[in-house]
């Protein structure tokens, strides 16, 4: 054991005489594995970070929620020019499902609709998210509050005029103020803020809800009427634990049509969107980035690794006559290997390592300029110093071996 760790402090000494003495030649031969191992852990760091900010994102909403609308979250068979004449889903169809529908933990109604302006006293934000919804959404969403409340059933129902502000839009109408019983005006009337959502942090799907305002959807259906076209309705539920999601999807589709009247053999003209197929797509396409990571990775990994392989061939032929002489006084062809093995390993992790700082000096330089953490985890620095330590190897294999089958004598002769 202690001859190995000699064995290894030699190599390493080797390895760092080979970067003082011809430093140009070394760094551009590590070029490679550091070019190799920073596309890599940069991807991955990145879609992990992204992932990461997904699931954050979503972590608010169960897998199994389902939101049943007029359009679909992915790619349908049927023709667009049917999908357009598909009918927005009425709020009469809500409170028949709310009704009708088994196994079903909460059931929800939402409105889709366009961004509008706020305003208390003087002062005034701009584009901010409507977000009309009947009452169970806080418990499908599962909304959490700085201070405050969400609106009853009660207030809901008869559309009284209360309003739930995201943070970033109270603090930009109230700063330090306390909003709870304030007045604030949204469609040219008063609405009376009743509570403020807890910070989120800017979202990867827009500024989540930090910059909404929540309203009782009845409102907007007074306001508006039902047949808006403008308007994208939705009726979102969420089941209970443990049910059979196909069969729970059969039973909205059969009770849909039977409403709608809906004749056998004709297609839904409805389309019930499950959360998790979204999941899963979005989970493809992180899948996809990560795979692509690798195959243009790849190329530069293989060029590091012929870079490695060359300066280790040069660095046996300029210790030939050391190794004879190693040789003559004993040393086996085994720690002959082992230390060329070393040296190529140590000189390739040297190479990822600098990779590895390029990544975290990018990804902390990033988390600080935007509002976006990347994070360089732990896991992704093993699989880097992992990846640079099987690519010496690899690398290193042939010239070491080739050291170590050296003649002892005639490895002192083209040495002098």
């Amino acid at each position: 054991m202690l001859l190995y760790l000699r064995l290894l402090k030699e190599s390493f000494a080797f390895a760092l005489n080979a970067l003082r003495n011809n430093k140009l030649r070394t760094l551009l031969s590590l070029l490679g594995v550091t070019i190799g191992i920073f596309s890599i852990i940069a991807v991955l760091a990145a879609v992990d970070s992204l992932d990461r900010r997904i699931a954050s994102d979503l972590s608010g909403l169960d897998k199994n929620t389902i939101y049943l609308m007029k359009f679909s979250f992915g790619p349908s068979d049927i023709p667009k020019w049917k999908r357009e004449q598909f009918p927005n889903v009425k709020y009469d169809e809500y409170i028949y499902l709310k009704g009708a529908m088994t196994n079903t933990a909460e059931l929800g109604y939402q409105i889709f609709t366009k961004m509008e302006n706020i305003k208390y006293d003087s002062k005034i934000v701009s584009d901010v998210n409507i977000v009309p919804v009947s009452h169970e959404f806080i418990d499908i969403q599962g909304l959490e509050f700085e201070k405050g409340r969400f609106y009853t059933e009660s207030e809901a129902n008869s559309a009284t005029k209360v309003i739930v502000l995201g943070n970033d839009i109270a603090t930009n109408l109230f700063e330090d103020a306390d909003p709870i019983g304030k007045d604030v005006r949204l469609y040219g009337q008063r609405f009376t803020v009743i509570g403020v959502l807890a910070k989120k942090g800017a979202g990867l799907f827009g500024n989540s809800n930090d910059s909404a305002v929540f309203i009782p959807v009845n409102f907007v259906r007074q306001k508006f009427g039902d047949n808006n076209t403008s308007l994208t309705n939705v009726i979102i539920f969420k089941p209970v634990d443990g049910v059979d999601m196909e069969e729970y999807k059969a039973e909205i589709s059969q009770k849909l049509r039977a409403y709608r009247g809906v004749k056998a053999g004709e297609i839904d003209n409805f389309f019930i969107n499950v959360f998790s197929g979204f999941t899963d797509l979005i989970d493809g396409i992180i899948g996809s980035m990560k795979l692509g990571g690798w195959v243009i990775s790849g190329f530069s990994l293989l060029v590091g690794g012929f870079g490695i392989a060359n300066i280790m061939f040069v660095s046996v032929k300029e210790r030939t006559h050391l190794i004879g002489i190693q040789k003559s006084l004993g040393a086996k062809n085994r720690f002959i290997l082992f230390q060329f093995l070393f040296e190529a390993i140590i000189l390739s992790v040297i190479g990822g390592a600098i990779g590895l700082l390029l990544v975290w000096g990018i990804a902390f330089g990033l988390t600080k300029a935007l509002d976006f953490e990347f994070v360089l985890s732990l896991g992704n620095i093993l699989l880097g110093t992992g990846l640079a330590g099987i690519i010496g190897l690899i690398s290193g294999i042939l010239p070491a071996i080739s050291a170590s089958r050296l003649d002892p004598v005639e490895a002192i002769r083209t040495g002098m």
